[in-house]
Order: C-alpha cells, then structure tokens, then sequence
C-alpha cells in the first residue's frame, strides 16, 4: 500500500523489550545506567534517522521475572537527552494515576524548553496494586479509575500549558516589570477526586502543547495528538488506525533481527531460556531486515508513524540503522526529522494557540 512517508520512533528504555535483553548487551550490567551509555544511544538512534525517542517508565521495577533491572526516570533521562542532541524528538512516558498533574506539567513544560520545542509525552497509567504504596497513596482499583485519573490528569496538564500566554514574559528594565499578570490565567480545575487551581510556574511551553501519545482506549482521543495503535496482525492495526480519531496513528511493532552472529529466532530462543516474552498485543517482526522494511512499508497510508520496541536494544539499532532505516529512506517510505523544527512540525501539527488568549479575543470582539 502507497501513501506518506512514515514517522519513525524508538524506545529506548534498558536493554530492549525483552525482560532478559541484558543478557545479550554489549556493556557490562553495571553500565546500564552510566550518562555515557545514554548518550551513545540517543546519538545513534539520532544519526540513523528517528524522529522521536520515547522512554518507558514507572513506580515500580520493569518487570517481576528474575531478570528485573533498575531505571532512572524517565523525564530526567529526557532532559539528559534533550541536552546531548540537537533533532531528534524525546517523549518520557510519565503515568498519571498516582501523579500529580501541577508537577507532571512543569516538568514537560521545562523538557520543552531545554529541547527547544522537541518534547512529547507518552501518556500511560500504573495498573499494578504495588504502585499505590510506593507513591503513599489510596489505591485506584480498576481500569475506569485509571482511566479517569488519566482524562483528568491529561485535562489539566493542558490547561496548565496554557495558563501562561506566549507574551506573558516581558522583562522590561525599564518598567522592573517581569511578568504581564494579565496574561497569567488560572484553570480552576474541579474533577472526581481532586481540583487544581494554577496558573502553572512554568512558561507556555516553546511548541504552545507538547506532543501527547497515548492509547486511545485509556487516553480520550480529543486529548491526544497521537494515537499508539496495538494489533497483532495488519488487519488490526488498520481497523484500530481507521476507528482512533486523532491527528497522528503510530502502530506498536516490536522487532527481532538477523544479525551476522545469529538469526532472529536463535536470538529469541537464546534469551526465552532464561524469561518469556511477553505478548503485549502488538505487532510482531522476528526475521530479516528486509522483512521488516517491507512491513513497514506495507503501513504506510495505515498510520503515520510507527514505534519500533527493539528485542535487544544494542544488537538490533545497529541492524536498523545499518539496513532497515537506509532502505526506507532512500524509497522515500520514512523521513529524516530536520534540524531547527519542533516535534509537532516533523509530525505536520500545528501550533495550537492559546485557549485563554483566543477566548479574550473573542470578547473583545463582542
């Protein structure tokens, strides 16, 4: 199937998708988490051609076989990242059922501005129990709970953005004046379990709204500029792309490669000796590059983007940024972000404006 060229993006959390990708690294364990093994992949990842890093996370550790690893946050690692590259995209995922929305808001405001207008966000929610007790708060049983505190959370965290208009920075010497009040607005958010005031303590972040991915069955589609799009088979994935509703598609594909060393499947079978990999749902690729690159071609008119989820992070970005990612690019199947431009124009979105600047606007008119 013909149609525009794809977004691509990579999660790039531990050692890959696979509980015992470690295994297979080509660092020591005790490298994991060093700035210079964050930095070289960011830069990899970078030169091949990504438009968008996203970096999983949460309260508890990335998963309960013996294979379990540590992680820093994710939206520190986003700010290191945003700092060591220059066009790439970087999205933290930062769940809302224990956080709190004031906070979660500054902190992807300020990714913003230290990445000049790179930051996206990755909307996600803490299912296990154990999460309630890490955070110190009452549990949130249930998946409409979740999903509640998710509406809200995303609700608020875009008021928040909002509250300070682009021109609310004055800093005039002459007059000592820093702020123009009259920009600054407040939300008076009341939900189902908390209410939040503002105006932010952040500046309107330099995109006006950072770019929200989430999963449009736990995020309402109105609040998400990017629907992640799950789906074991193509057929899925279209339906699921068709029905989502939002501006942008990317579909979930997890990847395994041939390498010069061993195939795919030696890959797989190696590390399912020590954990099972878990099916999340998602398209799956395990074989060649070249099978992937005409998969990946195949989705192009289905979704806009695609997010890869690599077995083992080290052996397979080599193989895309060797085979796969050159091929999609020269067939003009996927594009290069481009230096200077924010997340939203390598996606094709606006810049929103201002809701409070537009609403003023409006009654002046009247």
């Amino acid at each position: 199937m013909s149609g525009p060229a794809l977004r691509l993006a990579l999660e790039i959390d531990g050692d890959g998708t696979h509980p015992a990708a470690w295994r297979r690294a080509a660092h020591s364990p005790d490298q994991l988490l060093t700035p210079r093994r964050v930095a070289r992949v960011a830069a990899d990842a970078e030169n091949a051609g990504f438009t968008l890093l996203t970096l999983e996370d949460g309260a508890l550790p990335p998963d309960t076989t013996p294979d379990v690893v540590g992680r820093i946050g994710a939206v520190e690692r986003a700010a290191f990242i945003a700092a060591s590259t220059s066009v790439v995209g970087v999205a933290p995922v930062v769940p809302l059922t224990y956080a709190e929305p004031f906070h979660v808001s500054s902190q992807l405001a300020s990714l913003d501005h230290i990445s000049v207008g790179r930051a996206g966000w990755v909307v996600s929610e803490e299912a296990r129990a154990e999460a309630a007790s890490v955070w110190g708060r009452p549990l949130v049983d249930g998946a409409a709970a979740r999903a509640r505190e998710s509406r809200d959370g995303v609700e608020v965290v875009r008021d928040l953005w909002d509250s300070w208009e682009d021109d609310a920075v004055i800093r005039s010497v002459a007059t000592s004046r820093y702020l123009d009040r009259d920009r600054l607005h407040y939300v008076d958010f009341t939900g189902d379990t908390y209410a939040v005031k503002g105006p932010a303590i952040v500046p309107r972040p330099p995109q006006g709204q950072l770019v929200v991915l989430g999963r449009p069955d736990r995020v309402p589609v109105a609040q998400l500029d990017v629907a992640l799009v799950d789906g074991r088979d193509l057929a899925t994935v279209t339906a699921g792309a068709a029905t989502a509703g939002t501006p942008r598609t990317f579909a979930e594909v997890e990847v395994a490669l041939d390498t010069a060393e061993a195939t795919a499947e030696e890959r797989v079978a190696d590390l399912e000796r020590h954990a099972p990999w878990s099916d999340r749902g998602r398209l799956r690729h395990i074989g060649s590059a070249a099978g992937l690159a005409a998969l990946l071609g195949e989705l192009r008119g289905v979704v806009d983007g695609v997010r890869l989820h690599p077995l083992v992070l080290d052996e397979d970005l080599l193989e895309l940024s060797r085979l796969v990612l050159p091929h999609l690019f020269e067939r003009r199947y996927a594009v290069r972000p481009l230096a200077g431009a924010s997340l939203r124009s390598h996606l094709g979105l606006d810049r929103p404006a201002n809701r409070y600047a537009v609403t003023a606007a409006q009654e002046d008119v009247r």
